[in-house]
């Protein structure tokens, strides 16, 4: 089964120092139609103005993986992240990935300080653990790693040096130019969802512009494909428990 999930279909709020796209139902958005899919819970597409950001805040029992499109994101929370000497300065960028297993309970902010906006992705998937210690982990995946394939990112197991979240789920992150193509076996059982972060791309026969998703169940393999006149695509890729 292929279900499509177009960009101008998400749910928006502008609050004017953030604009804010939801793939599933988030803050005052509600639609019964989309609470997640799988165990992935949230997709936000934000754009975050200069010299704003996110006030501290708290979570629990949710992985939360944030990818950085442009810009850059400086991340402080309780478990000492991004205080001066720490191990983790706290501070992403494109290429960055970063994960926080909010778990028992965790505070945070988040800051632009540059002056551009920030563009990112933030994730939350829902853990296959309850009540773990709280822990963060960033890692940067260079474009060669992601050009033409794709690079698994963030997995239950940390593969490949991937990011390791507490959920039976992995996510994938891929860039496309010219011809190239790639294909992902996925295990019967499990789903796939597929989001365009900009670009055109071709997925499993339907074509996706930026913002756009794809739902996949029963589906034995995901096959991308980029034509050669088309802005080079940046896409995620996410392999779920169904």
């Amino acid at each position: 089964m292929k279900v499509i999930r177009r960009s101008q279909d998400r749910g928006q709020a502008d609050h004017g120092w953030l604009r804010s796209f939801h793939s599933f139902s988030f803050a005052d958005y509600m639609d019964p139609q989309h609470m997640g899919f799988g165990n992935l819970r949230v997709i936000n597409e934000d754009f975050i103005a200069p010299g704003t950001g996110f006030g501290t805040h708290g979570h629990r029992d949710m992985e939360i993986v944030t990818y950085i499109v442009s810009g850059e994101l400086a991340h402080k929370d309780s478990m000492g992240n991004g205080e001066a000497g720490a191990q983790n300065n706290g501070v992403i960028r494109p290429g960055d990935v970063q994960r926080m297993s909010a778990g028992r309970g965790v505070r945070h902010s988040e800051f632009n300080h540059s002056a551009s906006p920030t563009h990112l992705l933030q994730i939350w998937i829902q853990p296959n653990q309850f009540g773990i210690e709280p822990s963060y982990e960033q890692k940067h995946f260079a474009d060669e790693e992601k050009r033409g394939q794709l690079r698994v990112a963030a997995s239950a197991d940390g593969r490949q040096d991937s990011v390791k979240i507490h959920a039976d789920a992995a996510m994938h992150v891929g860039l496309f130019d010219g011809e190239q193509g790639a294909a992902l076996t996925l295990v019967p059982g499990r789903q796939a969802y597929v989001q365009l972060v900009r670009g055109r791309l071709q997925v499993n026969g339907e074509w996706l512009e930026a913002g756009d998703a794809l739902k996949l169940s029963g589906e034995p393999q995901l096959s991308l494909q980029h034509q050669a006149q088309d802005p080079e695509a940046e896409v995620l890729v996410f392999d779920l428990a169904a």
